[in-house]
Order: C-alpha cells, then structure tokens, then sequence
C-alpha cells in the first residue's frame, strides 16, 4: 500500500501538470481583447469605475446613476499569457462589424425579414428606412459588454431605434434664411416630410450619431457610423407623391423666374437712373463753372464784367453770319 501511494501522487501531478500548467498558456490576437476573472470576478484596476473615464460625458445626469461599471484589465494582443486553473480568460472580437439597421436579433422575421425599418413621419406617413451601422466593442468598457448585459448589440439596436423613429416624427426642416424685405406665403411651401427627410438625410445622420454616443457608457458598444441611405413612402401613396414634388418644383421654377426677372428689372431701372443722373450732372457742371468765373470777375474789379462780356459779343458777331438787333425808336 505504501508502494502504491507514491505512484498516485506522481499520477496526480503529471495529471494536474499537462491538465492545467502546460494548458494554462494562451495567446490574444490582433483583432481582439481578453479580460481575466478570478473565481468569477473581474480583475479590476482598482476603485475606478466608468465614470472616472471620458466615455461618461455623453450620459445624463440620472443615467450616470445607473450605468456605474468598474474598470477591468484588458489583455492586449500578443503573448503567451498564463492563467492558473482558478482563472478563465474572456476573450472578444474589436473588429469593427457591419449590421443592417432593420435587422432584429431575437426576431429574424421582423422589419419586412431585416430589410426595412419601418417609422411614421409628423403628417402620419408611413415610410421605409434602409442603412447600416458599423459598431465594435468599446475596450474602455468590456465589463458592461462582457458581464453586465446579455446580448448588448440588441439592446444598441432597441435604444438605436426608439431614437430614430422619434427622430423621424418630430422632424421639421430648417427654416430658410430671407432676406430683410423678403415675405413668403407660409402655405405656399408647406413642407412634405418625406421631402424634407430626403434633403436633410445627413443631417438625421449626424443626429443619431449624436444621439448614441452614450452606447460605450450603457452597453460597452461604439457606433462607429450610422448610415441611413433610403427613405420611401408606400407604394400605395408614391405616384402622388411624384405629382406633388412635380407641381410643387414647378411652382418653385416658376418664382425663382420671376424673381430673377424682378431683379434684373430693378437692376436696369437703378442703371437707367444712374445713368441720367450723370448726364444731368455733366449738364449742369459748365454752367456751374461759368457762374464761378462770372463771380471772380465781378470781384476782380468795375468794368471787368462788363469789359468780358462785350469781348464774348464781338467774338459771337464774327463767327454768326447774320444779326439782328433790336432798335430802339
């Protein structure tokens, strides 16, 4: 029996040996990022929590309550790393990955089968949305996406979505700048909200972009860009849709004409006025020049004005060809 219990022991130890020391070594890629727990706790860099880090700034003041997430040590790429067999290693994927925006993760089948998302415009129009998202997982908080929320993409999608289809029925195009003297008939250009979506589409882009930043701090997930790419209304409403954009773009045509042509107007007649303006003023300049010069010869001395004139009569007798004068009886 004696003999036999040294043979266990050794059995043993090249069991637990090639089980969990030769087995223990690991290696990170690239593209991911792992996290190590400690009989299932997370190793933690310190106290510091999420909102000690700057991905906290987008959240409000009631949701920095509520998404408080402790900071972990991420393992960067490389390696070989060991764990002992008390440790698991979490590892995860921060490629950027491409989504359908209309794709619903717990059911396929929804949004016309991940194609379309649908929303509902201010004037009750219900249109279709097509575009992508491109998101990752945000390094700075692997604990929310790793252990605090289940599935966090379908949570990014459900709180992507609430956000856009309010977006999209609240929406109402920016006011045009007028010019100080301009009116406009406000029923003349009653916006079309599908119009006004289509014109505006990067800046809804911009918007949910905005919008979502908070993602990182709630569920550990960056929106690296979404992309909405096409808005249409239904088939059923489309061909007056068409019509209307048709009449309205020629009733636009039709104004921008006529203002170019009430400006061109304006612009001829204030010519036409500069114009006799100078003429009357070149009209009007000899005369003023003689009266000058009649005034410093008054001045000049008696006689001197009479004396010019009687110089300026000789000269007109000899270039006219006939006089006649007046003869006093």
């Amino acid at each position: 029996m004696a003999a036999i219990c040294p043979g266990i022991l050794l059995g043993f130890l090249g069991w637990f040996f090639l089980r969990y020391v030769l087995t223990g070594f690991y290696t990170v890629d690239q593209n991911e990022r792992a996290v190590k727990t400690r009989f299932g706790r997370a190793v933690r860099l310190g106290k510091s929590t999420t909102l000690d880090d700057p991905i906290a700034e987008a959240l409000n003041e009631k949701d920095r309550e509520r998404y408080s997430y402790p900071l972990v040590r991420v393992i960067q790429p490389g390696g070989p790393y060991f764990r002992w067999p008390w440790e698991r290693v979490h590892k995860v994927s921060v490629a950027t990955q491409t989504m359908n925006m209309a794709r619903d993760l717990e059911t396929p089948s929804a949004n016309h089968n991940g194609t379309v998302l649908d929303a509902v415009t201010k004037d009750q129009l219900n249109i279709g949305l097509t575009g992508q998202i491109r998101y990752r997982p945000c390094e700075r908080n692997l604990y929310a996406y790793l252990f605090s929320v289940k599935n966090p993409i379908v949570h990014v999608m459900g709180y992507f979505i609430s956000i856009l289809r309010q977006r999209i029925a609240s929406f109402e195009s920016p006011a045009l700048p007028l010019e100080e003297d301009e009116e406009v008939d406000p029923g003349l250009f009653g916006g079309i909200s599908i119009n006004d979506l289509r014109k505006n589409l990067n800046e809804i882009n911009n918007f949910m972009e905005q919008e979502c930043a908070s993602a990182a701090a709630r569920y550990g997930v960056e929106l690296d860009v979404s992309l909405i790419t096409g808005i249409d209304p239904p088939h059923e409403v489309e061909s007056a849709l068409a019509a209307i954009n048709t009449a309205h773009n020629e009733v636009s045509s039709e104004i921008s004409l006529a203002k170019a042509q009430a400006d061109q107007t304006i612009v001829q007649s204030r010519r036409a006025v500069e114009i006799e303006t100078l003429k009357a003023q070149a009209e009007v300049e000899p005369l003023n020049s003689l009266a000058e010069q009649l005034r410093r010869l008054k001045e000049s001395g008696p006689g001197v004005l009479e004396a010019y004139l009687r110089n300026v009569r000789l000269e007109l007798y000899q270039k006219a060809k006939q006089v006649i004068l007046e003869v006093q009886k």
